[in-house]
């Protein structure tokens, strides 16, 4: 009898840990990962700061991490990271607050490669994701890890991503993980709809101290030690999905202006209502280099953006009295 109730557990447990895969690798059937031009995203983080961790958190003499610094983080995803370090941290803010809306409302970017003999399988480095509405009380996501975690996951080793969900890194470069705010709402002390931070933190992989634990306690096995200046999570951008915005804005008191198509492909349209003077325009990237600069006399004036690889791009407009205003402006 003890021998049948043996089997019919391992059949059940084995039937549960089948059906409770997540998404598989980016590239594959069913996958969840977006890449990062997609047209769905209309912003990245704008601002980044980052508190490293240790190489190897068990050995506090090898130092810090520290490839890459903070500004790597901004703007949109482009292979450029800032290495957190076991544990360490990077907290994004964002131009606009982001917004619970259909779906995913943001994706993280890390730098993971896939192994090229079986796609499935990745080497990740994985972060907790947590958000806030106000800079001071964070909400996590709730993470899960069925990766096993009787064997370390050693450096160069590689991960079934079906296995993890509502951790960053889980897809390879250039393809951002989803998270929907759905899944934290009506949680006391956060506004959905007025996400102002989030924070990236560094899943330590180690299954034999100073252990990282998904929401059901379980240990979370990723490739460890990493003791490099590039150990930990690679943060290489946050995109938004759904952000608060509002398409028409006042420049002064008498002046809106209104922005359109955004996102763009090959020009943006600057109508503008109530103006009594020359109002400059400038058109920079995301670091701040200016693009264009131009001034707008006629109710409707054309912007020409076609020569502009795809990405985020800010307008910034001022007239003589000194009032100022800025757009984010996608182009495809």
């Amino acid at each position: 009898m003890k021998g049948i109730c043996f089997f019919i557990f391992l059949f059940f447990g084995l039937h549960v840990a089948a059906i409770a895969q997540y998404a598989p690798q980016a590239g594959l059937p069913g996958s969840t990962a977006i890449d990062a031009t997609s047209s769905l995203f209309v912003g990245w983080a704008t601002g980044c700061t980052v508190q490293r961790g240790f190489m190897d958190i068990a050995n506090p003499a090898g130092g810090y991490a520290s490839v890459g610094d903070s500004s790597d983080a901004l703007g949109m995803a482009d292979r450029s990271v800032v290495s957190l370090g076991d544990s360490g941290i990077a907290v994004l803010t964002f131009a606009n607050p982001i917004i619970n809306g259909p779906g995913p409302d943001f994706a993280v970017f890390e730098n993971g490669f896939t192994n090229s003999d079986t796609p499935s399988l990745a080497f990740l480095e994985l972060a907790f994701v947590e958000v806030s509405s106000d800079g001071i009380n964070y909400f996590r996501f709730p993470a899960t890890s069925l990766t096993q975690d009787n064997v370390q996951i050693w450096n160069g080793r590689y991960i079934d991503a079906s296995n993890i969900n509502n951790l960053a890194g889980k897809y390879v470069a250039m393809y951002g993980t989803p998270f929907d705010l759905d899944e934290l709402a009506g949680l006391p002390g956060l506004d959905v709809n007025n996400i102002t931070h989030v924070r990236v933190i560094d899943v330590v992989g180690s299954i034999s101290g100073h252990s990282s634990y998904d929401s059901s306690g379980r240990i979370i096995n990723d490739p460890y030690p990493t003791a490099f200046a590039s150990g930990g999570f690679d943060l290489d951008a946050v995109g938004i999905l759904h952000e608060a915005h509002e398409s028409v804005k006042q420049l002064s008191k008498d002046v809106s202006v209104s922005v359109y198509p955004n996102p763009a492909t090959d020009e943006i349209v600057v109508s503008v209502k109530g103006n009594t003077g020359v109002i400059n325009a400038v058109l920079t990237n995301v670091l701040g280099s200016v693009l264009q600069q131009t001034s707008l006399n006629n109710v409707v004036n054309k912007i020409a953006i076609a020569e502009y690889p795809a990405g985020m791009y800010y307008l910034l407009l001022s007239d003589a009295n000194g009032n100022r205003w800025t757009e984010k402006v996608m182009k495809r």
